[in-house]
Order: structure tokens, then sequence, then C-alpha cells
């Protein structure tokens, strides 16, 4: 019979064993901390003050943006805080918690992710009936349906780990608390578990990527096929084509952090895979969208001091 260990606490595996690495890390780290931040910060605060903003599309950036900041915010303290710290630990509680809101926010991406591709599709494929289908109720319905089925999902996995025993090593090979490092510490029957993660998270995350896809391939086509003028056909691929870094960085992080590993080499790259994942995607959100956008840019010099001479628009109109 297996020895069942009583948890109070998982120690976490360290960036980096070499001592003259670790504070160049925390201040890099720190680095894309804050301007992670600031840009998501930024983009927040003129979503909300900028009338010129009042859309569709700006309220989903909004949301993005606000939950890019939350995401980062799981993961990057405590990886700074174990860069520092000789104890590199972290309480069960504490664990369970940052498995919870890793899951919540990453599912309330991938879902709004999808309903952003929805929203370009709308205004893009049927522009004379966007703002009755994107209209302010089925925005706000559309992101709280987003939310609210994240943070269930989320709590079905922290629900289901927290009840395991753990009855093999308390530390942890991964930087953080998340399902599949814990699920090789645990000791017990952990197959519904791991049908949780395959079907569950699988099936959700494969149809907001497939939903999202099939949006701007939709457009693509459309727009290919259509006898539109290139100043329309530009401004239309423009706007899409940040929308799909966006998208292509997100799913490509994470398809290469849950594909099952093939060799040792394999796991360690899926570990820095997921620090570039919660670090870097978060960090390059705002700046795909207020590089490639030039609305976003004039509201940003208009907020925040420079007087610009902005077209006026309808705010919940494409």
């Amino acid at each position: 019979m297996e020895n069942v260990t009583t948890v109070n606490e998982f120690l976490l595996l360290e960036l980096t064993s070499t001592q003259e690495l670790q504070p160049v890390l925390f201040v890099t780290l720190l680095v894309i901390y804050m301007i992670d931040l600031f840009g998501n910060g930024s983009i927040l605060v003129v979503v909300i003050l900028e009338p010129r903003l009042y859309s569709p599309m700006y309220f989903f950036l909004g949301n993005l943006s606000c939950l890019d900041i939350c995401y980062s915010s799981v993961t990057l303290p405590i990886l700074m805080a174990n860069l520092l710290s000789a104890h590199k630990a972290v309480s069960f509680l504490g664990c369970i918690t940052q498995l919870h809101f890793f899951h919540f926010l990453g599912c309330t991406e991938s879902i709004l992710l999808a309903i952003m591709g929805f929203d370009r599709f709308v205004a893009i494929c049927y522009p004379l009936r966007y703002t009755l289908i994107m209209n302010l109720k089925a925005c706000i319905l559309l992101a709280t349906v987003a939310w609210i089925t994240s943070f269930f999902y989320a709590l079905m996995h922290s629900v289901m780990t927290a009840r395991l025993n753990f009855c093999h090593s308390l530390k942890l090979n991964y930087f953080f608390c998340d399902v599949k490092p814990l699920l090789e510490l645990a000791c017990g029957d952990i197959r519904l578990n791991q049908w949780l993660i395959f079907i569950v998270t699988g099936s959700l995350s494969m149809a907001a990527c497939f939903l999202t896809f099939l949006s701007y391939l939709y457009i693509i086509s459309f727009l290919l096929f259509k006898n539109h003028t290139c100043r329309v056909l530009h401004k239309a691929l423009s706007t899409c084509a940040s929308h799909l870094m966006v998208v292509s960085l997100f799913y490509g992080t994470v398809g290469l952090t849950y594909i099952a590993p093939t060799s040792a080499t394999s796991v360690i790259q899926e570990r820095y895979v997921t620090v570039i994942h919660t670090t870097v995607t978060s960090l390059l959100n705002p700046l795909i969208y207020t590089l490639r956008n030039k609305e976003v840019k004039l509201a940003l010099s208009r907020v925040f001091g420079r007087k610009l001479k902005l077209p006026k628009e309808n705010h919940w109109q494409h």
C-alpha cells in the first residue's frame, strides 16, 4: 500500500540552478511584467475613457487586456519570488488557487479570441446587420458567458485535483502549479482527472480554436471572392492580421505545452514554452494591437495628453 502524505506545501522547480543567472532572470521577468501591466493597462484605460472606441471590437479588446493583466499576475510574481528565495515553495491552498486561475483565465482567453473572430466575421461579411447583431447587450452577454463558463471549467479541475492523495515526492517538476505536474505526484486512481483533461479541456480548446480560425478563413474567402476596392480590402485584412497574430501566438504555445512530450528534451522545452506562454503572450498582445491599429494609437495619444483630430464615429458601429 502506498504511503499517503499529508500535503501542506509543494516545492517548485527553479528556472535555473545557476546562481549568477537568477538576478538577470529576475530583472528580465520584472521588466516584462511592468511592460505587460503598462501596455494592457493603457489599452484598458483608453477603451474605457475614449468614446470613439465604444464599439464591440474594442469592448472585447478591453476584456482581453484585463484578462492578460490577470493572467500574467497568476504566474509571474511567484516565478520572480522563487528566483530570490532559497525555499521555493507554495502552499497547498496557494497551489490549487494558482491552478484554478491559470485555467480560468486561459480558457476565458480562448473563448474570447473566438468571440473576437466572430465579431470581425460579422463586421466584414455582414456590415449592414453588424450593429443589429453585435449590439451592446449581445456583447455583454457573450463576454459574460466566456468568463462564467471558464470559471466553472477551472473549478472542475481545481476541485478534482484538490481531492487527490499525494504519496510521491512533493517537488513539482514545473515552475508553477498546473494539473499535469500535480497528477504526476498523486497516488491512487487518476484516470478520471486524465479523462477530464483529454475530453473537457481538449474539446473546449479545439472547439474555440476551430471556430476562431473558421471565422478568419471565411473572412479571407469572402474578401477574395467579392469585388472590393484595394483600400477596403487592405483595411479589413490589416485588422484581421493583428487578430490572427494574437490567435496564432496563443494556440501555438498552448499546443506545444499540452501535446505530450516524446523525449526528455521535449519535457524541458515544454516547461520553457509554458513560461513564454504565460509571459510573452500577454506582453505582445497590446503591442500587436497598438502597432497595427491607427485608432488605438490615436486614442492613446488623445487620452495621455496630445491633442489630435480624430474622425467621429458612431459608438457601436463598425
